[in-house]
Order: structure tokens, then C-alpha cells, then sequence
């Protein structure tokens, strides 16, 4: 091979390894090259495997990036065009002119061989990235600064993003984008599918939510004794069932025993409590059996390590991806509040880091995650105990009339004012405290009523007043606390001037009447400033679905509605919300269509 100046080779990082080349063959590039200049057919053979950056020569690079453009755009990938097009982008001579381009052509005989070459340049690829991560990480070891969880944490995410064979982009066309959904839209219609995400199997919340969609974090909140776990395991065990996909159950609270013989009571439909206790008549023996059998050949994966972390979880459920052959259909996590989280942060700051890890989980996995949450005791002071949003533990809201102003223009809006802004309208930017302890402007990504609720008023000694739930989040000098944590002295933060002081409460008052109340879904800082106080976010605002569960029989044993369940699916962020019910049957701890063939 001779040596061209033009040809240079990309480094990043300290690749050499001492006086050794990094891993790459030209041969099999300048083959791969050549194939796409002779044969109009060779680029689709080897379009969807190579991307530009994967050639170990920023001339092959260029190349080939300008013949994957041609071919996007339905042009020939011949001599002729492909130098125009590279003399068009003033990147001829970068790559040696047409003279270099003309001697790939005349070197190859044919294209017969490219998808080989093409796993070959691959393979050198991945050797190189590598490299690149080991030296990465070998910097990362050397800073005893960073805790360890953090680094071992983050040589996980490297290596784990080698193994999926592909780099992580931060922008992306929207062309790609646009082809990639118009293929997943025409094999929806040729396979006849009904909805686009993972199913339920529950026929109406298949509608409403149109399935679990991969990339979603789905909240599922209930008070104690409302069967959230029941409907949580009985969605798992139908995407393992019918969709046939593994599923992650990370269990906080219950054990993997007391899990499974849930699944089984459900499966055989034998009275929980009797199948706890080993009371089974003979008749229920061969029920048993057949549950047994069926269950073990689902691929349901259990997990009952308690007081996991949110990155004890994201390791599992990546390992247990790659051993199933990179698929996976569910991550189900029983339940929220009992994530461990940073022992230097206080509550309220712990569950918003763990909210936004799991949905970064889901995003990073392309998995639905279905998390299950507590609501707080409000529920039970209302005369109708149907949940809203308001009632997620440590998601606090405020008042209709409490005040935000627009740092832009100066002008003061009421929440309930942004929040009858029709979706188009765009949102004043309002002051959110940064890491760094500086006020910024931030831009709303919505304001959204949360249904009613007793608020408290909270006053300070400078005379700032503010109403809200008993649990939402404002900053005191030891952390976010919720108002029903605050102490009459205890300081909160106030804005005076774009500066923050520390104001003691003088007054907090008993909840009143239920009212209308609001929250804001702030980016990055999940905090802002309202009427002069800095409040914080609820947890529900990384959520793309919160879904609560109401049994009217539970608060009234004399109701028509025995064994009916209420799913009220409260925030969407993709579709419509609604209401829908379901069959429950308490005794097999199992939830089923309305009109189920066993009811």
C-alpha cells in the first residue's frame, strides 16, 4: 500500500498504545469504498451497518459520508457524483482530489465481498472505541474526587454503550427520525397491530394509553390496600405472556416467594390467603400444577434486593438486557418511595434525582418503566376519595392565585392564569435556582391544575405569604422541606431584589376548604419563585404517564360497584387522559377486563 499524505488519521484520544497503530484496516476501507463507486446496489448491503465515523481515515470518512448522502436522497453513489458532490462541499482536495477517488475504483474488482469488509472495518471500530473508553475511564480511576459508585456507575454506561454497537449522538435529522418511523408505521400496518407501545392486555387502558411505550416512565400510585401491585404484576406477567418479552421485577418491599405465590394465586386462581397457608383442596392440585408450569416458562426475572439504588437497578437491568439478546419489555419497580438515594440529600431533593433517573433509565434502555408510588393521606380527608395528582407523596401544588412573575417583561401572572393558556401559547420565563446557588431565568415546560385540595397559608417575618399543600417542597437552610415538615423560626428562602435571604415562618395555619390547585413542570432545576418563596418541583413532572388506582368498595362495603376497580390515568404526556375500569378480584389478587369470560 502506498502512503498518502491526504490521509489522516483521526485521534481523539492517546490510541497508540506505546509505539503501536490503533486497530483499523485501510485494505478493507479502501474495498468497502470501492464496491460503493462500482456497484449502484453495494451501498444497501452496507448502509444500515456502517456510519462515516466508523473508517479509521478522515478521507475515507469524508467519502463515505458523502455517498451515504447520495444514496438518502435516492442519487447514484458513481464516480462522477460522488466527486461533485465532495467538489460542491469544497472537500475534494481534502480527500486527495479526484485523482484518490479514482483509484479506489480502478483497486476493487467487485462488490461481492463488501458486507465482509464491512464487519471487518467494524470489528477494528469497536477496537478502537475501546481503547478509547479504557483510557477514558483509566483518567476517570486516577480522580479520587469523584465518589466510586459514581465511577464504577459510569465504566458501566461506556462499556454497556460498546455492547449495543452503536455511539451515542446528541442531535440527530429529523429525516432519520422521519424514516425510522414511517418503517415502525408500515410494519404496524402489515402485522395488522393494534396499538403502537408494549400491551396490557387491559383492553380499555389500551386504548386510553395506545400501550407501554418504550422510552416511557409510567407512575402507578394507589393508597395501601388498593391493589397496586397486583395490576403491576398482572401487566408484567402479560407483556411476558403475549408479547413475549423479558421482564425486570425489582421488588423493594415483598420478596420474590411472596411475589411468585401472588403470580400463582392470579395464574390458578386459587384464594391467596388458602394458597399462603397450603389449604388447597384436591381439585385445585392439577390448577396449581398447570400455573406452575406455565409461569416457570415466562421470562420473568426477579429481583427483592432491598434499599437498591437507582443505579444498583440501571446495572441489573442493562446485564439482564444484554443476556436476553438486547431485548427487553418491562422494568417494573416496587415502589418508589423505598429507592435509596444520596445520603447528603434530604428527602425531596432524593426522589426528584431518582425520578429523573429512571426515566433517564427508560430512555437509555428503550423500555417502558413502571414504577409504583404511594399517595399521601389527603386522599382520605376529601369526601370523595377518587386520588389526584395533588395526592403523589412529596408532590405538593399551590394555590390558583398564587403569583409568578415573567422575568422578561416584568408582568405578574396568577398560576391559574398560565394554566388556561391555550398549549401553543409559549410561557414566560420565570427565577429558578441553579447548582451553582444563582438565580436564572428558566422557561416552563407547562402549568397544569391538579384537582382540589386543602391548602395551608405559610407567612413569613418579611411578610411573604404563599398557600399550598401540606407537602409541597420549599428550601430552608437545611435542605427542601414540605410545609407540614416546617417549624414556626425555621428559615426558608425569599427573593429580595434578585438576591436570596433567609426569612423565619411566623405562621402556618390549619388546612382550609378544598381548592383548586397548580403546579409548574420546571426544567433542569426543577424549583421556582412564587410569590417571592422558592418552592420545588412534584415528583410526577419526569413522569410521561401517572396512572392512580380507586376501589369504591374499599371505603363503601355497600356499594353497587363491588369488585370494580377505577384506573384513572391523570397525566399523559402523549395522548388523553381518562378513567377506566376493571374487574378485581381480591381473593386471587388478580385484575381483569370488565367483560373477562371469568367474571
Amino acid at each position: 500500500m502506498v502512503f498518502l499524505p491526504w490521509l489522516v488519521v483521526i485521534s481523539d484520544y492517546d490510541l497508540s498504545g506505546g509505539d503501536r497503530l490503533p486497530p483499523q484496516n485501510i485494505e478493507a476501507e479502501e474495498e468497502i469504498l470501492g464496491g460503493i463507486l462500482l456497484d449502484p446496489e453495494a451501498m444497501a448491503r452496507v448502509a444500515e451497518l456502517l456510519r462515516p465515523e466508523m473508517f479509521y481515515l478522515s478521507a475515507h470518512q469524508e467519502i463515505y459520508r458523502a455517498a451515504l448522502q447520495l444514496y438518502s436522497q435516492g442519487q447514484p453513489t458513481d464516480l462522477t457524483t460522488v466527486s461533485a458532490w465532495l467538489a460542491d462541499h469544497q472537500l475534494l482536495e481534502r480527500v486527495g482530489g479526484t485523482a484518490a477517488i479514482r483509484r479506489l475504483v480502478e483497486q476493487t474488482v467487485s462488490s461481492v465481498n463488501i458486507d465482509q469488509y464491512a464487519r471487518l472495518v467494524v470489528d477494528k471500530y469497536m477496537r478502537r472505541r475501546l481503547i478509547q473508553v479504557s483510557n477514558t475511564l483509566a483518567r476517570l480511576a486516577y480522580d479520587t474526587s469523584q465518589p466510586l459508585p459514581q465511577l464504577l456507575d459510569r465504566a458501566e454506561q461506556e462499556v454497556f454503550s460498546l455492547t449495543q454497537e452503536r455511539v451515542q449522538r446528541s442531535l440527530v435529522p429529523a429525516s432519520e427520525v422521519l424514516v425510522n418511523i414511517f418503517s415502525e408505521l408500515e410494519e404496524r400496518f402489515q402485522s395488522g397491530a393494534q396499538i403502537p407501545g408494549i400491551p396490557t392486555k387491559f383492553i380499555d387502558l389500551d386504548n386510553l394509553t395506545q400501550g407501554l411505550q418504550r422510552s416511557d416512565l409510567v407512575i402507578l400510585a394507589g393508597r395501601p390496600s388498593m391493589g397496586k401491585t397486583s395490576l403491576a404484576l398482572n401487566i408484567a406477567q402479560n407483556v411476558a405472556a403475549y408479547v413475549k418479552q423479558p421482564v425486570a421485577i425489582f421488588s423493594l418491599e415483598m420478596s420474590r416467594e411472596q411475589l411468585v405465590q401472588r403470580l400463582l394465586a392470579s395464574e390458578a386462581r386459587i384464594d391467596s390467603s388458602r394458597l399462603r397457608s397450603g389449604r388447597i383442596s384436591e381439585n385445585e392440585w392439577q390448577r396449581l400444577g398447570q400455573a406452575i408450569g406455565f409461569l416457570s416458562q415466562l421470562p420473568l426475572f426477579i429481583d427483592d434486593t432491598p434499599n437498591c439504588t437507582v443505579t444498583e437497578i440501571r446495572s441489573k437491568a442493562r446485564r439482564l438486557q444484554v443476556e436476553q439478546g438486547g431485548t427487553l419489555g418491562l422494568v417494573l419497580i416496587d415502589y418508589l418511595q423505598l429507592i435509596q438515594g444520596s445520603e447528603s440529600d434530604n428527602r425531596v431533593q432524593e426522589l426528584s434525582r431518582i425520578t429523573r433517573g429512571l426515566k433517564a433509565l427508560a430512555k437509555e434502555l428503550m423500555v417502558p418503566v413502571l414504577v409504583l408510588s404511594q399517595l399521601s393521606r389527603a386522599v382520605e380527608s376529601r369526601s370523595d376519595k377518587r386520588p389526584q395528582l395533588a395526592d403523589l407523596r412529596e408532590s405538593g401544588c399551590l394555590a390558583g392565585d398564587t403569583r409568578v412573575r415573567d422575568v422578561d417583561r416584568g408582568k405578574i401572572w396568577r398560576l391559574e392564569q398560565l394554566a388556561a393558556l391555550p398549549p401553543s401559547a409559549e410561557l414566560p420565563r420565570l427565577l429558578s435556582l441553579n447548582g451553582r446557588g444563582r438565580l436564572v431565568p428558566q422557561q416552563p415546560v407547562r402549568v397544569f391544575c391538579s384537582g382540589r385540595q386543602p391548602t395551608c397559608l405559610l407567612k413569613t417575618r418579611l411578610n411573604f405569604s404563599i398557600r399550598a399543600t401540606g407537602n409541597h417542597p420549599f428550601l430552608t437552610r437545611d435542605g427542601w422541606k414540605t410545609l407540614d415538615e416546617l417549624q414556626l423560626e425555621e428559615e426558608v428562602a425569599v427573593v429580595v431584589q434578585e438576591g436570596l435571604i433567609w426569612d423565619p415562618v411566623v405562621f402556618i395555619s390549619e388546612p382550609g376548604e378544598p381548592q383548586p390547585v397548580y403546579d409548574i413542570e420546571m426544567p433542569r432545576h426543577h424549583n421556582f419563585v412564587a410569590n417571592g418563596l422558592l418552592v420545588h418541583n412534584s415528583i410526577e413532572q419526569d413522569a410521561d404517564v401517572v396512572m392512580m388506582i380507586y376501589r369504591p368498595e374499599y371505603y363503601d362495603p355497600n356499594t353497587s360497584d363491588r369488585g370494580i376497580a377505577e384506573v384513572i390515568v391523570a397525566k399523559h404526556r402523549n395522548g388523553p387522559t381518562g378513567t377506566v375500569r376493571l374487574l378485581f378480584e381480591s381473593q386471587y389478587t388478580q385484575f381483569r377486563n370488565l367483560a373477562d369470560p371469568y367474571r
